[in-house]
C-alpha cells in the first residue's frame, strides 16, 4: 500500500522522463534539472511523454524508494505550469492525479493554512 502523508512535499518534474531510469537516473534529474536536495525526504514525481506511466522517487531513512504505475487505459493529467521545471503538489492533488480525477474540475473551499 502506498502512503502519501500530508506533511511531505511532492515535486512534479515538468520535463519528459525516460521510464527506463531508476534510482540513479531519476536522482540525477532531481539534482541537475530540478536542483533540489535528493536526501530531503521529499517525493519527486516523473511522468513519461505519453503520460501513461508515473514514477515516484523518495528517500526513506536508509535508502531510496521507487513507486512505478503504468496505466492500461487513459493518461495522467499534467497540472499546468508555464516555464517551470518543477511544480509543487499537495498530497491530495497527487492522490487525485493517481486516481485519474481531473484536477482542473476540482474546486476546494477555503481553509486555514499556516504559511511556511
Amino acid at each position: 500500500m502506498l502512503s502519501l502523508p500530508d506533511n511531505r512535499r511532492y515535486f512534479l518534474y515538468q520535463g519528459i522522463a525516460d521510464m527506463r531510469k531508476s534510482f540513479d537516473g531519476l536522482g540525477g534529474l532531481v539534482k541537475q534539472q530540478m536542483q533540489l536536495p535528493l536526501l530531503s525526504g521529499d517525493v519527486f514525481i516523473f511522468i513519461n511523454k505519453r503520460r501513461t506511466q508515473l514514477k515516484l522517487l523518495s528517500w526513506d531513512t536508509d535508502g531510496f524508494c521507487v513507486y512505478h504505475k503504468r496505466l492500461e487505459k487513459g493518461t495522467f493529467e499534467l497540472p499546468s505550469a508555464t516555464g517551470k521545471t518543477t511544480v509543487i503538489l499537495s498530497a491530495l492533488q497527487l492522490r487525485l492525479l493517481l486516481a485519474g480525477i481531473q484536477l482542473t474540475s476540482i474546486r476546494q473551499r477555503p481553509r486555514f493554512r499556516i504559511s511556511a
